[in-house]
């Protein structure tokens, strides 16, 4: 039997491992001089602006969200295909969660369906980049203008896309990224926030270590009620091996999905009834391959007939406003229908640094005889 291939696989090469042994040996393991190398290389990256570094992609969301003031009475819109952490961090600060309806070919959110969506509570916008693949940000910010809301984008998968020429990070308001091991670049766990100024800065950094500031040796004091969110040297040294690879990452990325497509062919859609995502190799690092299946096969099936030519596959997502934390909050089916046709039919293929040629035509062939059969 062939080897089973998996739906992702992170690269870790042996500097990035030599790295980690030396930071271990260093005896300086928690935040240290790793993380503040990676957070200067991250702000050079991202054309100057301030980064910190967190333990996950999710707190950096909330703590945009604490900066920004939003809370109690206000309402943040986002999308209800995602991990479900973009929408319990604004559980999470006391805020109300309102969903918009997706585009059917990007999945990503539909901007007419957000603008329609404004209420006089509206305080802000958490688009998702699904895949890594940027919204219309142009229009994204127009809007955010002429409403005056806060735009905390998670761009989890978006690290190496772009938008006009410019990194996704570059520009704009509060940028989050992961990087959890299925991510492009990894640090097992952890996460990047992209701040505007140096007082939202050291407000993170306040927010990350349980509020604490300092002046001198022995002052300290707590002035906002912070967590525990801090980066570990060991991760910032994964996430410096990582980073200095990622052109090279990103690239390949965007060559074996152009290989999917080219193996695929022309008919691919017509002869199976599913849908592939969009043909763009401009502006996204493609982090994920994703197809929507047809009716006539359940995503159950999908899977387990895939895994039976020992290959893996993920889905990402199911509708976040139909599992029961939001039912409870009186979410319904029907309320977004494109969601809920994507969040029940997508799945994601094997997409990885690593992958082959071979491995994306042996994908591609058992997709075919799965989805003709």
């Amino acid at each position: 039997m062939t080897n089973f291939l998996p739906f992702s696989r992170p690269t870790i090469d042996e500097a990035t491992i030599a790295s980690v042994a030396d930071t271990l040996r260093s005896g300086w393991i928690t935040s240290g001089p790793r993380v503040i190398e990676f957070e200067k290389q991250l702000s050079n990256y991202f054309g100057g602006r301030p980064v910190r570094t967190f333990n996950s992609g999710t707190c950096t969301m909330e703590i945009a969200l604490r900066i920004a003031g939003i809370g109690a009475g206000d309402e943040v819109i986002t999308t209800p295909i995602s991990w479900v952490a973009t929408a319990n961090v604004i559980l999470e600060v006391g805020a109300t969660q309102v969903f918009a309806d997706i585009d059917p070919v990007t999945r990503n959110l539909d901007l007419d369906r957000v603008e329609a969506a404004i209420t006089t509570r509206t305080k802000a916008i958490i688009p998702v980049y699904l895949a890594g693949r940027p919204l219309d940000m142009d229009r994204l910010y127009q809007i955010a203008s002429r409403y005056k809301l806060r735009v905390i984008e998670d761009a989890a998968q978006a690290i190496g896309s772009s938008w006009q020429g410019k990194p996704i990070g570059s520009f704009g308001d509060f940028v989050s990224f992961s990087f959890q091991a299925n991510k492009n670049i990894t640090t097992s766990e952890g996460g990047a926030l992209v701040l505007n100024n140096m007082d939202e800065a050291i407000l993170a950094e306040k927010y990350r270590l349980q509020g604490v500031s300092r002046s001198g040796w022995d002052g300290i004091d707590v002035d906002v009620l912070g967590g525990k969110y801090n980066m570990t040297d060991i991760a910032a040294a994964i996430g410096l091996g990582q980073f200095s690879q990622l052109d090279k990452i990103t690239a390949q990325h965007v060559h074996v999905y152009a290989v999917h497509f080219k193996t695929l062919g022309a008919d691919f859609e017509e002869k199976t009834g599913a849908q592939l995502p969009p043909e763009d190799f401009e502006n996204t690092n493609w982090h994920l391959f994703q197809i929507v299946l047809p009716d006539t096969i359940t995503r159950p099936q999908f899977m387990e007939r895939m895994k039976a030519f020992n290959i893996g596959v993920g889905f990402h997502y199911a509708p976040i406003h139909l599992f029961k934390l939001y039912r409870d909050l009186g979410f319904r089916e029907g309320m977004f229908p494109i969601a809920e046709r994507v969040g029940r039919q997508i799945v994601s293929l094997p997409m990885f640094y690593a992958m082959t040629e071979e491995d994306v035509e042996r994908t591609c062939a058992a997709m075919r005889e799965v989805l003709q059969a």
